[in-house]
C-alpha cells in the first residue's frame, strides 16, 4: 500500500506492506484523513514531544529519527476484519475509529507512533471495539471530522457552561472553530470569538460566534458585554462594601447572603474562557486580563515551556482547567450530533489532497491563515487544497 512517511521531518510517498488486522481488529480502506496541528508539530519537533510522553509514562511515542506513518482523524470502510470481530462490520461498512490500536504488546496512539501507522496510508488498521459505524448515510468529509469535534466536545463539557454563560473563545484555528460549533449546538447565548486574523474571524462567524474580534484593536472580554463581570480588584473591593452597608440594614441579611451564594448571585460574573491557541504566553495574558473569577479551559497545547504569574491567578480566584482528547463515549456522541445535524462543522473543510499532495498540505497549513481543516484522500489525485 501507500503511505505517506514522515522522517527528520521529511514528508514522502512510500509503499509499505498491507497490515493484517488481528483479533478483534478492522483494516479499514481510508476515505479520509484530516490533518491536524499536533500532526504539524510532530513533523519537526517529533524529539521535544518524544521527552514529554516520557514523563507521563508512554516511552513509545514517535521519534524524529524514526519513521511513522501520521493521521488520527480518519475515517474508512471495513476492508478485512480479524477473528471475533461482529457482523456489525461487514466488508464495505464505512466506519470512524478511536485512534487507539493494540500492537506490539501494548496499547499505542494510531498515527503518532511507529507502532501504530496512521491513516496518512491506503489502509490503517483498527480496534472493532472502538469504531462505529457512520450512521444516517453521513457523507465521509464530515465523517473524518469526529475526532477533532470530540476533542471540542470534552472542553465544553468539562467547562460546565451554561446557555446564559458568556463564552469567549482565544484562537480560530479548527481547534477553537470547533468549540465554537458545539458552543452554538448547545444554545450558549453569546459567544466571542478573537483572532488576529480575518480569514479566522470570518470562518467563527460561520461556526456561529455572535461577536468576533480583532485582539489588536478591541478586547474579546470588554466584547461580551457582560453584566456584573469586574476586571479590577478596586472593583471587587467596592461590590463587597457595598452590599453589605445595604445587607446590614435588613433584619436576617445572613440568610439573604446565604441564600445569594447559593443561587451563585453573591459574587461577579465571570465568563468562560476558551484558551485554543497552544503558544507560549497566551495563558498568562488570559489570566492577567480576563475578569476576576473567569474560568479558563486550557485547549490549546503548548509544546514547550511556558510561565505564568501564580499571584495574579491567585488574587483574581481564576479557575484554571486543562483539558486533553475525549472519552469513547464522547467520541460516539460526537459522530451521532454529526449525522443527526445537531452540530454543523461544514465551516472547518476548507481542502483536499491526496498522498502525494500531503508535503504541500503542511507547508500550506504552516504558513497561511486560508484554510482551518485539510482532508487527506488517498483516491485522489490533487496535490494542492
Amino acid at each position: 500500500m501507500k503511505a505517506v512517511s514522515c522522517e527528520r521531518g521529511t514528508l514522502s510517498v512510500v509503499d509499505l506492506p498491507t497490515p493484517r488486522p488481528a483479533k478483534g481488529q478492522l483494516l479499514l480502506e481510508v476515505r479520509r484523513c484530516g490533518i491536524c496541528g499536533s500532526d504539524l508539530h510532530a513533523k519537526d519537533h517529533a524529539d521535544e514531544l518524544t521527552e514529554v510522553m516520557d514523563r507521563i509514562g508512554y516511552p513509545d511515542f514517535m521519534r524524529g529519527d524514526t519513521p511513522v506513518v501520521l493521521g488520527h482523524e480518519f475515517c474508512g470502510e471495513v476492508a478485512d476484519r480479524g477473528k471475533g470481530v461482529g457482523k456489525e462490520f461487514k466488508p464495505g461498512t464505512p466506519v470512524v475509529s478511536f485512534p487507539l490500536v493494540r500492537a506490539a504488546g501494548g496499547i499505542h496512539l494510531t498515527g503518532l507512533s511507529p507502532l501504530a501507522p496512521g491513516g496518512f496510508a491506503e489502509q490503517v488498521v483498527a480496534e472493532a471495539s472502538m469504531s462505529f459505524v457512520i450512521p444516517n448515510g453521513l457523507d465521509l468529509d464530515t465523517a473524518a471530522l469526529t475526532e477533532p469535534m470530540a476533542v471540542a466536545l470534552h472542553a465544553v463539557r468539562r467547562s460546565e457552561i451554561r446557555r446564559r454563560d458568556t463564552a469567549i473563545v482565544i484562537g480560530c484555528g479548527p481547534v477553537g472553530l470547533a468549540v465554537i460549533c458545539h458552543l452554538k449546538a448547545l444554545g450558549v447565548r453569546t459567544i466571542v470569538a478573537s483572532d488576529f486574523s480575518a480569514t479566522r474571524r470570518a470562518l467563527a462567524t460561520r461556526c456561529g460566534a455572535h461577536v468576533v474580534v480583532d485582539p489588536a484593536v478591541d478586547s474579546p472580554y470588554e466584547a461580551g458585554g457582560q453584566r456584573g463581570a469586574i476586571t479590577e480588584a478596586p472593583q471587587l473591593y467596592e461590590l463587597g462594601v457595598g452590599s453589605m452597608e445595604k445587607l446590614r440594614r435588613v433584619p436576617g441579611w445572613i440568610h439573604l447572603y446565604r441564600a445569594a451564594e447559593a443561587l451563585g448571585a453573591a459574587g461577579p460574573k465571570r465568563p468562560i474562557v476558551f484558551e485554543c491557541v497552544g503558544l507560549p504566553g497566551v495563558i498568562d495574558g488570559i489570566i492577567g486580563a480576563a475578569p476576576l473569577q473567569s474560568r479558563v479551559v486550557v485547549v490549546g497545547v503548548c509544546m514547550g515551556e511556558d510561565r505564568l504569574h501564580p499571584t495574579i491567578a491567585n488574587a483574581k480566584e481564576i479557575d484554571l482547567r486543562f483539558v486533553f482528547a475525549y472519552t469513547p463515549l464522547e467520541f460516539r456522541d460526537t459522530l451521532y450530533m454529526l449525522a443527526e445535524g445537531k452540530l454543523d462543522a461544514s465551516p472547518l473543510i476548507t481542502g483536499t489532497v491526496g498522498l502525494d499532495g500531503v508535503a504541500n498540505a503542511f507547508d500550506v497549513l504552516g504558513s497561511a491563515e486560508a484554510h482551518a481543516k485539510i482532508l487527506i484522500d488517498p483516491r485522489s489525485t490533487a496535490v494542492a487544497p
